[in-house]
């Protein structure tokens, strides 16, 4: 049994490592991977801004930011609760 990592088995991921050692060759691949990462780091970082800018644009005109986490909240006790319900049906599957 092989492992999968985003429906793609063992073997598939070697050979893509085969493919990208061989096109950029074993220097290369650490710079590759460190910009990259900072692409990565980048997106996250606009992502948080956009955020902070949305909850502090909401405090500003009253809107409970509160509402969010409420319902958060309650979406994860419901699946928690149908866990709980079709668990003994799952494992008799």
């Amino acid at each position: 049994m092989s492992t999968t990592f985003l429906f793609i088995g063992t073997p598939e991921i070697f050979m893509i490592i085969l493919i990208v050692v061989m096109l950029f060759g074993a220097k290369r691949i650490p710079e590759i991977a460190r910009g990259l990462g900072q692409g990565m780091r980048q997106v996250k970082d606009a992502t948080n801004d956009i955020k902070r800018e949305i909850n502090e644009s909401a405090k500003k005109e009253g809107i409970d930011t509160n509402l969010t986490k409420d319902i958060n909240k309650e979406i994860n006790e419901m699946k928690d609760n149908i866990d709980d319900f079709t668990g003994p049906i799952k494992r008799s599957m």
